[in-house]
Parts: C-alpha cells; sequence; structure tokens
C-alpha cells in the first residue's frame, strides 16, 4: 500500500455511549464519481462518523487523488485514504478494510461505493439499527419497494436475475431477505470479528458468503428501503460467473452443513448433532446400552455430553472424556476430564468401568491399538466396549475414489480429522490384535436421515425410503452398503499356563503396548 494522508480536525466529543462509527469506500477507476459520492453525506450526519476510510484497489485512473483532494476539503470527517499496489477483488478489498475498521478500534463500519450506486443520503436509517441494539447487520434492500428498481434504471434482466437468485438463496438457508446482492452494508465490527471472513472468496460473491456466515451464527440481520440508482459507471461484474459462484457458496454451505465438502469459510462446530432413533451408530450403540444393566460407564469423545445425557437418564454413570469442553457437558456428565486421546487415557478417569464407549473416536487416532489395550485397563472383570467406526469401503467412499474425485468431508467416512481408514476387516483385526473378543457386529445404513430429514415432510418421506432400501442392501451385503459398523466387544479372558504359573493374557497384550519408558524398572 502507498503512503496514507490522514486529516485530523478537532475530536468529536465521544464521552458518552455513542459508538464510534466508520464508513468503509470501495472504490475502483471511480475517479469521476468518487468525490460526487462522498459529497451526498448528510451534514448532519457527519460529525457523528469519526473516520472515513477511503481504499482504492489499485485504479488505473485518479481514483486515489480524487479521495485524498477529498479528505483534505474543509470541514469533512477525519479521513483515511489507502491505495492497494496491487488489485485485491471486490472481496479482497473488503477484507482490508474490516480489518482496518477494528485495527482502529470503530464499532460501526458501513460499506459504501464509490460509485454512487448506493444513497449516501441514507447513511443515518442504515446504522439506526445496530446503535439501537436491534441487529448486528443491516442491508439495504432495493427489492422492498415494488417496481422501485425498475423505476430506478436496473435492466430488466439484471432485476429478474436478483429475484429468481434471491429466492433460491432464501430457499436454501431458511432465509426471508428480500435481496440478497445489495452492495449497500452496515456492520456491528464486533459481529464481523466472529466470522471467519478472512477465509472468504476476493470475489465478487463475497457479499453472498458473509450473509451466509451471518446466518449460521443466528446473528440479526435487517433490512432498509433504498432507492435504486443506475448510471453510467462501469460495471465490472461478470452476470453468468456471479451468479454461478453465488449458486455454488449456498449449495456448499448446505451440503456442508449435512457434513459433505470442507467448506473452509464457515466454522465447524465443536460438539455433534445427536437425535434418537435416527439410525447413527451413537444411536444404535444407545439402543444396545438400554438392554445392558446400568453401570459405569466411560464416554471417549463425549463432545457436548448429549449422548452421556440419555445413558445418565436410562441409570448409568458417566464419565466423559474429551480434547474440547464444549459448553454444557459438565452439566450432562457425573465427571468429565479434559484430555487428548492421542496421548492415551488420562491416569485420574480411574478403573472399574462397566462399559466403555467409542463411538466414532478411534479413527481419529494414529494408534488406536494403544489407546484399545488402555481401555481393557480401566474396565473391570467382564465389562463391554462399544465400538463404532466409519466404513471405508462404503459405496460413497469407493465411488469417489474411482471417479478421481476423492476429497474430505467436514463429517461421515472422509472426516478430514480422520487419521485411520477402516474395513469391517480391518476393525476385526485391529482390535482382536489389541486383545478383545468380538461378541456381536452390526452395520448402520447411509445417513439420508441427515441429509434430508429437514427438507420438510417430503423430504422426511424421501429419508424414510431411502433409509429403508438402505437397510435392506446393509442385510445383504454389510461390507458395500454398511456406512458405519459398530462391535460390542469384550477383553479375552483367556490364560496361559508357564511353569505351573497362570498368567493372564492381557497382562502380556497390556506390556505389549506400553512405550518402554513407562514399564517400571526401565
Amino acid at each position: 500500500m502507498q503512503p496514507t494522508p490522514v486529516r485530523t480536525p478537532e475530536a468529536v466529543d465521544r464521552s458518552g455511549q455513542n459508538p464510534r462509527i466508520g464508513i468503509l469506500v470501495v472504490a475502483y477507476n471511480a475517479e469521476t464519481t468518487l468525490e460526487k459520492t462522498l459529497d451526498r453525506i448528510p451534514a448532519d450526519f457527519r460529525s457523528r462518523i469519526d473516520e472515513v476510510l477511503i481504499l482504492d484497489d489499485a485504479s488505473h485512473d485518479g481514483t486515489f487523488t480524487a479521495g485524498c483532494r477529498w479528505s483534505q476539503a474543509e470541514g469533512m470527517p477525519r479521513t483515511v485514504v489507502m491505495r492497494h499496489t496491487k488489485n485485491l477483488g471486490y472481496g479482497g478489498n473488503q477484507k482490508a478494510g474490516y480489518a482496518l475498521a477494528a485495527e482502529r478500534g470503530l464499532d460501526i463500519v458501513v460499506l459504501l461505493h464509490g460509485d454512487g450506486q448506493y444513497a449516501p443520503e441514507l447513511l443515518p436509517e442504515m446504522v439506526a439499527p445496530i446503535v439501537d441494539g436491534e441487529a448486528d447487520a443491516v442491508f439495504g434492500s432495493r427489492m422492498m419497494d415494488r417496481g422501485g428498481a425498475l423505476r430506478g434504471g436496473m435492466p430488466p434482466y439484471k432485476w429478474l436475475g436478483n429475484r429468481i437468485l434471491t429466492r433460491l438463496e432464501n430457499s436454501l438457508l431458511g432465509s426471508r431477505l428480500t435481496e440478497f446482492h445489495s452492495g449497500y452494508r452496515a456492520y456491528s465490527v464486533a459481529a464481523l470479528r466472529r466470522l471467519p471472513i478472512e477465509r472468504n472468496t476476493d470475489a465478487f460473491d463475497f457479499d453472498t458468503q458473509i450473509i451466509v456466515q451471518l446466518i449460521d451464527a443466528g446473528m440479526r440481520i435487517r433490512e432498509i428501503p433504498i432507492p435504486t440508482y443506475y448510471g453510467d459507471e462501469i460495471c465490472y461484474v461478470n452476470g453468468l460467473r456471479y451468479a454461478k459462484d453465488v449458486v455454488k457458496d449456498v449449495l456448499e454451505y448446505r451440503l456442508a452443513a449435512k457434513g459433505f465438502g470442507t467448506c473452509p469459510w464457515i466454522p465447524k462446530p465443536d460438539g455433534y448433532a445427536f437425535k434418537e432413533g435416527d439410525g447413527s451408530s451413537h444411536s444404535v450403540i444407545l439402543d444396545r446400552m438400554r438392554d445392558l444393566p446400568p453401570g459405569r460407564v466411560l464416554d471417549l469423545g463425549c463432545s457436548g455430553g448429549l449422548f452421556a445425557e440419555r445413558l445418565e437418564a436410562l441409570g448409568h454413570e458417566v464419565t466423559g472424556v474429551d480434547c474440547v469442553e464444549v459448553p454444557g457437558v459438565r452439566e450432562r456428565c457425573t465427571r468429565f476430564f479434559l484430555a487428548d486421546l492421542e496421548e492415551g487415557l488420562p491416569e485420574e478417569i480411574g478403573r472399574g468401568y462397566d462399559y466403555v464407549v467409542a463411538g466414532d473416536v478411534i479413527e481419529h487416532l494414529s494408534r488406536p491399538e494403544r489407546v484399545l489395550a488402555e481401555i481393557a485397563r480401566v474396565l473391570r472383570t467382564g465389562g463391554h466396549v462399544l465400538l463404532s467406526v466409519p466404513n471405508f469401503s462404503h459405496w460413497y467412499a469407493r465411488l469417489r475414489v474411482v471417479l478421481g474425485v476423492f476429497g474430505y468431508d467436514r463429517r461421515g467416512i472422509l472426516d478430514e480429522t480422520h487419521l485411520r481408514f477402516f474395513t469391517r476387516a480391518s476393525l476385526r483385526r485391529t482390535v482382536q490384535g489389541a486383545g478383545y473378543d468380538i461378541l456381536a457386529t452390526t452395520s448402520t445404513g447411509a445417513p439420508f436421515w441427515a441429509l434430508l430429514g429437514g427438507t420438510g415432510g417430503v423430504g422426511r418421506a424421501v429419508a424414510g425410503a431411502l433409509g429403508g432400501l438402505s437397510r435392506l442392501l446393509v442385510r445383504l451385503r454389510p461390507t458395500l452398503f454398511g456406512y458405519q459398523h459398530i462391535a460390542l466387544l469384550t477383553p479375552h479372558a483367556a490364560e496361559t499356563i508357564i511353569a505351573g504359573e497362570h498368567v493372564d493374557v492381557q497382562d502380556i497384550l497390556n506390556r505389549q503396548y506400553t512405550p518402554a519408558a513407562d514399564r517400571v524398572g526401565v
């Protein structure tokens, strides 16, 4: 960036509770419109502006000079003018601007385009809901006034495309916005800090991604009607590419919410969702636990404790262990220990457990055999382990490999955090090698409930039909159609006679998986 000229008039009195308001002006080749646009900022609102940030995105004309000239005029708010020496793109320019707003301690930032397409006259209305604590973001909508966009000169094909895309995005996101494609925005800077906007695209669909992030985070969005203005400014947006990108964004989010793909610009939840009867491994394990007498349970990878809460309701006493403490987990478990299973079981958990549950856990470990051996030591004699793993030989994973489109997902078989992949045969070898007898195995069908269960009555009906077909195919060929394998285990209880001495085989196996440095006398 080139050196930043700053004009600093007398400081505005901020002794009250008034938030610090900033105007972020994104500009590209806006030499002829920038000053005219800024001149339209209402005179009685300028005293409320703490700072105007003008970011010239490597324009080829005199945009930077125009911004400097306006900043030095008499009576203007404190203004920072910056020029990127390399074009960052529409989204990249906003990222730089919001980072600057946070760095300079602003509380509210309004996005204003330097080409005059959006009305600076409405700045007071744009910030009012945030100032009043009623919203985290405010969008100016050209579609709230029926017919106003067309009267303002919006080309009919753009109007139609806007309406179609907005309806599609609302249906996929469960929102009710009148317009997704206005660039007139006001944000709480505190809200922006909670969003991973640095991972967003640098292109024009940045605005769509930030809407999705706001919705995903449960933040409050307000819309206000704004006039439509189309002048002789140059449009740099490729309409077809933009439409493709925004549809891709909302579809990517929807799939990521169901566990498919990674979608790096949407935070991954710390805890897993759990619903009884949903056909998942946790649901199957819970059904199995209902048939077992109440006892002490060690729940490894307990997440937020939703599964543990159901076990407690059945009369079990649950000790949870996880590497992340999800809010509320200590209220749902009798005891909770924060520990990384990659380092082994923590000594503080004690011994004598009746059951150990490791639902979708060992595939996240680089050395699952070690943890399995340690589990045997904390079980009472005759205790049970209930364990589940995704099936890497499922048709979904096979198809991804065969088609050459292998990639990781947010959860499921190809979860991006998995370190080991299991088939039914390799699971058997692993647990038997760790000293367990397999008492029973079962497999679950594909999680159509997760993909379609929340899409209304028709979606639930389709999910039910596909789920029934999946269960039938699992019975016919579990290695191909089983989505997860679930095993009921108990430590091998055989003994070996050595010169008249009875030695528990499990003691030998435990020594085998105990690091040499941890053995007594080493």
